[in-house]
Order: structure tokens, then C-alpha cells, then sequence
């Protein structure tokens, strides 16, 4: 039988509960953060124990070696916690061009950052843990060492990966990705069972010490033998070096709620920007409206290419964060959306990839979640006997010695990866979030805006047909997405594409909490193997 066909329509209801409740892409990931609500961990453990298994249930979307971000609610107050790591030190834009390349490398050792992953749940666990970090991980372990039966989305991006592979990776660095994500030959089937020991080992050894291991012990010494084996520059100086940044957050006021992001370098502020924007253009927008849908497109097209023309680490901003969010701009930006779609140039200024969860608690504590090794698998690096597989972030960095995001050694490129948080008057409403590249700005701008202008309960604001915009008048939408809107938006002079499936249009959750019951209210993404837990 064919699980990925599905010929009739289906719905899903929102999730209400009362003592706990996980949101993810993957049904065992979600159980994992149960279990581990019900051992007496709180919202923080969960989030930890999902995420580490997702690197195992999950590794088409992320990894022990990649990057988190994370937004966490505890005691009436928003923490942000920044887990992206730097370029090595050993690095540079002139060594990266030596090697013949024009644009910084998709593949191999060369994009590959400082990983944060391991530091972020180690942080967290700290900080906000009521369990230790290797009581958090077993379930993760368990899974990696026992094996699991392979989710219909996530069997369908894994063979798509092996096939791009297969034609792509010949050279000697990738060998132990296909000893562990294709040990027969082939790339594992739909509910066919996959484990991993060296991941269990790896999972064991971050949790016994508190990830120092990966930073400073044995896994940083292989991970350090490789790069070295394979001219790569990440070394375990760099590693040793690396410490996560917590952060304040950042935010926008959009019709009354707050609506909360990671700072720079994370892509987060554009999102805010374009809901700024939007909100100075639009103040009463109409229900499957084609007027309402440009003015959003305009404003998410200018907040990105403003955001993609500034955002790096913010010393290195020619424009500062504060400046971008300012009522000032979004009037001025708000000002050039017409009543045609436009190709958009960059702001002149002023003279002078991934999964993501939500989790919730009894006790209040929420926390917003997001870690990826980007594109897919990532660099397509693997530690031998590790199930260490490495993110190739780097990729985002710019070789132009002019660009505000040019590679430079210990910087930290502009960061795709955000989680997103609401509150209204000071009082937390929950977390949300949408993976996905560069459709997470565009995913956080609908879902507000589906919340707070149409009042869709969590799982109706995921679930609405989504608009991507790509480049110039270029924009994919979904096919459910009504015809008559496609008609009405090229007719304003959008160029419109009905893509075959919804797959690159980010895989979302919601948790919402009412602030009076403490009832829990919970969405989960309909476009993937999305999954919540909650008792």
C-alpha cells in the first residue's frame, strides 16, 4: 500500500489538555517529551528530551551537529537562548576562494560551523531542568539503540536524499553517511525499522557529561581526526572555544498581542518587520481577501530582502536591529507597496533549515524550540561510528568582502532557524513555530496573522493553505490554496505557481494556554508526520 496517498480529505482537531503537552513533527519524538513529563520533568526537560530524539527519529530535518535557538517561559518571564555556532578560527573568504570556489560550498567539510546543538540542551538542563540531562536523553537512546519503524514523510525526504546522494557523494569524507543512513545500499523504507548504536553512544556520552564530551573529550578528538583527515577547518580548539549566548528577546507589538523573536542573526526580526509593515498598510484585513494577501506578500518580500541585505552578527550590521523594527521604517517600507507586485530592492538606509517543538506544563513553563543541520542531512559529513552528522550552515555566508555577512573566523553567519512566542498584556498565550528555510519568517507572519485577524483556533491557523514568497514577483502557493485568489493575485502581477504538494511550505506547531484554566490548546502540522503528546 501506498502511505503517502491519501484520496480523501481528512481533518484534525485541536489538542486540549491540562497537565502537559509536546508538539513535534514525529509521534515518537512527542512521546519522548511525555515520558518525560510524566518522570516529574517539567516543559524545559521535555523540549530537551523531543529534540534529542528527533536527531534520531527525525535525521532528514536535523542532528547532533547542528545549531538551536530556543524561547523559553519560566516564572512570567521570555528567555532566549542562542545555540548557533561560529566559523572556525582556521577560516576565511580568500582560503575559501584558494579552493576554487566563487560561493561558499552546500557540501563537504568546508560549511561546516561550530555545532550547538548539544550546548543548547546542556544550557537548558541547567538552567531550567528539574531532571539531569542523561535522564532526559533516554528516551532518545532507547530509540537509537532498539530501533524505530521509518514515518511516512520522513521515508519520502530520506529516499529523496539517498537518491540526490547516491549521484552527488563519491568522494571518501561522505562514506559514513551511507554506513549509517543507508546500511543496506539503500535508503531504509516506510515502516521499516532503523537504529543506530553509534548514535545511542554518542546520545550516552553528551548526557554523562553534560555535553563537555562533544566540546572538550573524546567525540570533539574524532570530530577534530576527521576535519583534519579531510582538509576541513573545524577544530576541537573551536569546539573547546564554543559557549551558548542567552540572549533578550526581541519583539513586535501586532494588533495587540506581542509577538516574540530571536535577535540577530537569526532571520526571526523578519517576520516582525513584515508584520509592522503589514500593520501600518492593512489595518482591517478582509477573510480570503486578494487586496489583503498582496499587501501580506508585499510586506513579507521587502521585511526579507531588508533582512537579507543586513541580518549577520549585529556588530556587523550596517543598520541596527532596533532600527528595523522602528515604527519609522514600517511606515516608510509601507509606503512603497502599490497596487501591483513589485521587485523589491533593498532598503536605502540612513546616511551616516530544521524541526521545531513546542512543550507546556502545569506549572506555567512553556518553551519554543527549533534546531536543524540545514538542508536536509545537512553537509553530508558524518563522524564515523558516531551518528554524529554535521550541519553545513555556513553555506549562508557571503564571499564578498563588501556584504555585511561576509565569512570572517568566529563569526556567526545569518541563521535561518527561529522559534517564535506570543503574549498579550504580559501574559504568556504559548509558543509556536514553523520550520522550514526561508519559508520560517513566512510561516511565523501567516500563523500570527491567522490567529490574531481571523481568530483561527491552532490547528485551522496551520492548517490554511500557505503562500511562499521566492524571488522578484515570484510566489509558490499550495495546492488547496482557491483559484480565484491565484486568478485576483496575477492579475495584480504576482507570478503565481500551484506547486504539486505542500512540502516546502514549512511543518508547524502551536501551543496556546489559557491564562484563566491553564488549559493547554495544541495544533500540529499537517504537512508532515506531525504528532502531540499530552495527558
Amino acid at each position: 500500500m501506498d502511505y503517502l496517498h491519501h484520496p480523501f480529505p481528512s481533518k484534525r482537531n485541536t489538542v486540549f489538555a491540562k497537565k502537559g503537552m509536546v508538539a513535534t513533527s514525529q509521534p515518537l519524538a512527542a512521546q519522548a517529551g511525555l515520558e518525560i513529563l510524566q518522570k516529574g520533568g517539567n516543559a524545559i526537560d521535555a523540549a530537551i528530551a523531543t529534540a534529542a530524539a528527533l536527531t534520531v527519529v527525525e535525521p532528514t530535518s536535523n542532528g547532533i551537529g547542528g545549531d538551536a535557538f530556543a524561547l523559553v517561559w519560566v516564572k512570567d518571564e521570555l528567555h532566549g537562548l542562542n545555540a548557533s555556532g561560529p566559523a572556525p578560527q582556521s577560516i576565511s573568504a580568500e582560503k575559501v576562494k584558494e579552493l576554487g570556489h566563487e560561493k561558499m560550498p552546500v557540501f563537504g567539510t568546508v560549511p561546516v560551523t561550530v555545532p550547538g546543538v548539544p550546548a543548547a540542551w546542556a544550557a537548558l538542563s541547567e538552567r531550567f531542568g528539574k531532571l539531569s540531562l542523561a535522564e532526559a536523553l533516554k528516551p532518545a537512546i532507547r530509540y537509537a539503540e532498539e530501533g524505530y519503524p521509518l514515518t511516512p514523510i520522513l521515508g519520502k525526504y530520506w529516499k529523496m536524499a539517498y537518491n540526490r546522494f547516491k549521484k552527488d557523494f563519491t568522494a571518501e569524507e561522505y562514506a559514513s553517511w551511507f554506513e549509517t543512513f543507508a546500511p543496506n545500499g539503500r535508503a531504509p523504507e516506510i515502516g521499516e525499522m532503523w537504529s543506530s548504536k553509534g548514535h545511542a553512544s554518542t546520545l550516552k556520552s553528551i548526557g554523562e557529561t553534560k555535553a563537555r564530551s562533544f566540546y572538550e573529550g573524546d567525540l570533539a578528538d574524532q570530530i577534530d581526526d576527521f576535519m583534519k583527515k579531510h582538509n576541513g577547518f573545524l577544530t576541537k580548539e573551536d569546539l573547546a572555544a564554543y559557549k551558548p549566548e542567552w540572549v533578550k528577546p526581541i519583539s513586535a507589538n501586532y494588533r495587540g498581542y506581542d509577538v516574540w523573536e530571536i535577535p540577530p542573526n537569526g532571520q526571526g526580526m523578519v517576520a516582525l518587520m513584515a508584520l509592522n509593515v503589514y500593520a501600518q498598510k492593512s489595518p482591517g484585513p478582509l477573510w480570503q481577501n486578494a487586496e489583503t494577501l498582496h499587501e501580506q506578500i508585499e510586506a513579507m518580500k521587502l521585511a526579507f530582502t531588508d533582512g537579507q541585505a543586513f541580518i549577520t552578527e549585529p556588530e556587523h550590521m550596517p543598520i541596527s536591529a532596533e532600527e528595523l523594527l522602528s515604527e519609522a521604517y514600517a511606515k516608510e517600507r509601507s509606503g512603497v507597496i502599490g497596487e501591483e507586485a513589485s521587485d523589491p530592492k533593498p532598503y536605502e538606509l540612513p546616511k551616516g533549515g530544521t524541526v521545531y517543538l513546542a512543550a507546556a506544563d502545569e506549572e506555567g513553563n512553556m518553551i519554543s524550540y527549533i534546531q536543524s543541520n540545514y538542508m536536509g542531512f545537512g553537509s553530508g559529513i558524518v563522524i564515523p561510528g558516531t551518528g554524529i552528522s554535521l550541519q553545513n550552515r555556513g553555506h549562508d555566508f557571503s564571499l564578498e568582502s563588501d556584504h555585511p555577512n561576509v565569512l570572517q573566523p568566529g563569526k556567526r553567519t545569518y541563521h535561518t532557524i527561529i522559534p517564535g512566542f506570543l503574549t498579550k498584556d504580559g501574559k504568556a498565550v504559548g509558543p509556536f513555530g514553523v520550520m522550514g528555510g526561508y519559508m520560517q519568517p513566512q510561516g511565523h507572519f501567516q500563523v500570527v496573522t491567522n490567529t490574531v485577524d481571523y481568530l483561527l483556533n491552532p490547528q485551522a491557523a496551520l492548517d490554511m493553505p500557505r503562500w511562499q514568497w521566492m524571488k522578484g514577483k515570484s510566489v509558490h502557493v499550495e495546492p488547496e490554496f482557491p483559484n480565484y485568489l491565484v486568478q485576483a493575485l496575477a492579475r495584480k502581477g504576482h507570478q503565481i505557481h500551484v506547486t504539486a504538494d505542500g512540502g516546502s511550505f514549512g511543518r508547524g506547531q502551536i501551543i496556546w494556554r489559557n491564562e484563566q484554566t491553564g488549559v493547554l490548546m495544541g495544533g500540529t502540522e499537517s504537512r508532515t508526520d506531525g504528532s502531540i503528546a499530552a495527558w
